[in-house]
């Protein structure tokens, strides 16, 4: 995600970050949840492992409202049984529990393969119960209707004039490891999500005005008179967004073979548009080229102009587009760095956010030598790589993320070298291919790349 701010697509500019004060949805709850891991928490691999996610909503007049059914299979790849899942209704962030005349947007019923219990963490997250322990290497699946109604706030899941943005919306699977289940209230601020790579098999059912752009592989079928059908096929993805709205739309596939599509508002800034389209056509090839061929085949742009900054999904980034472009290098960077290289978006924040904006710095060719005249620690306590409780409660820090993080990275790059830093990012890559990773599991990638130890250098970029 870019903070509301225009990264300038021009190389050399000075790159200005304006943070907008957002609110924070602080989720309750989380310590009695947590501790439903119990034992099994333990000696536990991530799991549930190699979900399926089949997926069939019919929407209103206007996308403004979803509804249908949604069925997950999955495995249990730990060494314990699994008793339970918990399904996260991310759209709930916001509004929460929401109120007798006002529902949560994200409404579960009718579960089947398990028992549902009270609705935990603010309403984004549901406990089911399975009927028999799962033990390791065993699949079962559950399924349950879900309704969408899109919130009328312009956002990640809000709406804008005749558009709607549908990311985070789908239930999905929370994540077990070592340290149980990972149920992280919601923040506005940045993100809280974490998930494992699934497959995804949906089927959008809409009126045939508008224009659906999805995570995946997309086609249309003609549907009941006046309605089309946009069936989307996704593999190892970590999450599945869509948007719907009259856009404006034109494909063009890179020389690496990556098909580009872009929908657009009417009002947004023509020059923007085919800056984005340029900027995103040279992005993922190149970042193929630096980090590893770009597994899915297609990317979808969303551009409205009045979209705050950027926002990543696997396969599909929703951008805020003025005449000077879009933040889309730093979202396409993000299909690496969180979507392809996974990692626990509330705990190391800035395993994502830092490393696609030095993605973005090298891709404009920005100066970083004078790069930490614009940063300012406000104490000697803060880290780079606090977690998002930190950063929730300091707010006005959080763009250290987007300018302490790429400068440290920067000067990595220049104790290690251009070439081994290259080597190194293209390694740690394929060593974390959708799986994923930690800020440990990096500095030892560094560590094994020279003789130098780097713990003073780990210490001094507050790297901890």
């Amino acid at each position: 995600m870019s903070p509301s701010a225009m990264w300038s697509p021009v190389p050399g500019r000075r790159l200005f970050v304006v943070l907008l004060v957002l609110l924070l949805a602080v989720g309750a709850g989380v310590g009695d949840v947590a501790a439903a891991a119990g034992p099994g928490a333990s000696g536990a691999a991530a799991t549930p492992d190699r979900a399926r996610y089949e997926v069939t909503l019919r929407s209103d007049a206007d996308g403004g409202h979803w509804s249908g059914r949604q069925r997950v299979s999955f495995r249990n790849a730990s060494d314990r049984s699994l008793r339970e899942v918990y399904l996260r209704l991310w759209g709930n962030g916001e509004d929460k529990c929401g109120t007798p005349g006002a529902p949560s947007p994200v409404v579960v019923s009718r579960v089947s393969g398990g028992a549902p219990g009270p609705s935990a963490v603010d309403c984004t997250a549901l406990r089911i119960a399975l009927p028999k322990p799962l033990t390791r290497g065993e699949r079962t699946s559950v399924a349950f209707d879900v309704s969408i109604t899109v919130p009328g706030r312009n956002a990640r899941f809000g709406r804008e004039g005749a558009y709607r943005f549908l990311g985070n919306a789908l239930p999905v699977l929370a994540v077990h490891d070592t340290k149980g289940w990972h149920l992280d209230p919601y923040v506005a601020l940045g993100e809280s999500f974490h998930t494992l790579t699934s497959d995804f098999r949906v089927r959008l059912d809409h009126p045939s005005a508008l224009k659906v752009p999805a995570t995946g592989h997309t086609r249309t079928l003609s549907g009941r008179p006046g309605r089309t059908v946009t069936l989307s096929v996704a593999d190892r993805v970590r999450d599945f967004a869509w948007a719907a709205g009259p856009f404006r739309t034109a494909t063009q596939t890179t020389p690496g073979g990556v098909r580009v599509k872009s929908y657009w508002a009417p009002g947004t800034p023509a020059t923007g548009v085919r800056l984005t389209r340029t900027d995103a056509v040279a992005a993922i090839d190149r970042f193929g080229r630096e980090f590893g061929r770009y597994p899915y085949g297609e990317i979808d742009l969303v551009m409205t102009s009045r979209f705050g900054g950027g926002m990543e999904y696997p396969g599909l980034v929703l951008l805020g587009t003025t005449e000077e472009g879009s933040a889309v290098v730093h979202e396409v960077a993000h299909q690496w760095w969180y979507g392809i290289v996974g990692n626990d978006e509330y705990t190391s924040p800035w395993l994502d956010e830092s490393f696609a904006q030095y993605a973005n710095y090298r891709f404009h060719g920005w100066d970083t030598r004078d790069c930490w005249s614009d940063v300012y620690w406000p104490d000697d306590s803060t880290a780079l790589t606090a977690s998002m409780t930190y950063w929730s409660q300091h707010r006005g820090e959080y763009h250290l993320l987007y300018m302490a993080g790429p400068c440290a990275l920067a000067d990595l790059e220049r104790v290690l070298g251009g070439d081994t830093m290259a080597r190194l990012l293209e390694r740690y890559a394929q060593d974390h291919w959708y799986g994923v990773s930690t800020t440990a599991d990096f500095k030892e990638a560094a560590q094994s790349m020279t003789d130098e130890d780097l713990g003073p250098f780990w210490e001094t970029h507050r790297i901890r």
